[in-house]
């Protein structure tokens, strides 16, 4: 098959299994295998990054320490220290896991897991900011901020180590994606790049936003304060929101506003976060 078609081939069905490391990690073996024989060029870098590990928390715990250190924060104490919170905290393996499968049944330029793995640095992203979290929480706070800093110095993804996140979550390119310290965002979110999640001055305590499952964040939307986008809900590209958003509402605009209006909303069935449709609300688009 041309590289062009395999590019372009919409991701296959998912087997039922796979919500599951033990699923996922030999699928993505399997793929770097298959790549290191149609690429010599690419053989020693998949061997190194996943063919010689045992685990998919071995290869990713490598794969991140390496992109992260740097001459004074060394890769062996990154490495050891993502290892030891992955190999200890099922929960961040089940969001891996389901992270990977957002990005490689969402995303059509995804054209398999390990490409995610190795490629998508909003997926790195995300990996290494759960383990900042995990270190803020058991206060651990000057590496956890240390490590937000490398994590935005090297995939332009700046996201405070408080913030929660959920899993199954897609940061689509996720250049210059933005989440401060009080954010929350739910379960199967998907965000584009440029996306602010921020507060609205110098004002403490709790004052960003919340976002609920399901939501679909379009490229260069801004959120600000503490505001409540509604579970399924649509953020249009571009916009600016600075209310709350109902549920399984569309807004678009700066400042947003629903589609439909206040009184009368327009309301849809799907979830945008894992549909990624961004426009089925325009009706009459005319230049």
């Amino acid at each position: 098959m041309p590289t062009s078609e395999l590019r372009c081939s919409p991701a296959p069905p998912l087997p039922a299994e796979a919500d599951h490391e033990e699923w996922v990690w030999p699928q993505i073996k399997a793929e770097a295998r298959r790549d290191a024989e149609a690429e010599p060029a690419l053989a020693s870098y998949l061997y190194s990054t996943i063919l010689s590990h045992s685990s998919l928390e071995r290869s990713l715990s490598f794969h991140l320490a390496n992109k992260l250190c740097s001459s004074t924060l060394l890769s062996t104490l990154l490495y050891d220290l993502f290892l030891n919170t992955f190999s200890t905290d099922p929960s961040l393996r089940s969001a891996t896991v389901a992270d990977l499968r957002a990005a490689r049944f969402r995303d059509p330029a995804c054209v398999s897991f390990s490409h995610c793995l190795l490629n998508y640095k909003g997926f790195l992203a995300c990996q290494a900011h759960r383990v900042a979290n995990k270190l803020w929480t058991e206060s651990r706070r000057p590496l956890a901020l240390a490590l937000q800093s490398r994590i935005s110095d090297v995939f332009a993804v700046d996201m405070h180590p408080a913030a929660k996140i959920g899993k199954g979550i897609l940061f689509d390119h996720a250049t210059g994606v933005v989440v401060g310290e009080t954010a929350v965002i739910g379960n199967n979110v998907s965000i584009l790049h440029h996306v602010t999640l921020g507060g609205t001055g110098k004002v403490g305590g709790d004052r960003h936003p919340k976002i609920g499952d399901g939501v679909l964040i379009g490229a260069g939307a801004t959120i600000l304060g503490n505001v409540r986008i509604g579970e399924g809900a649509k953020i249009g590209a571009g916009s600016l929101v600075l209310i709350d958003v109902p549920p399984r509402t569309t807004v678009v605009g700066n400042p947003a506003r629903l589609v439909g209006g206040k009184d009368t909303p327009a309301t849809h069935e799907d979830v945008p976060g894992e549909s990624m449709d961004h426009t089925s609300f325009i009706s009459d688009y005319i230049i």
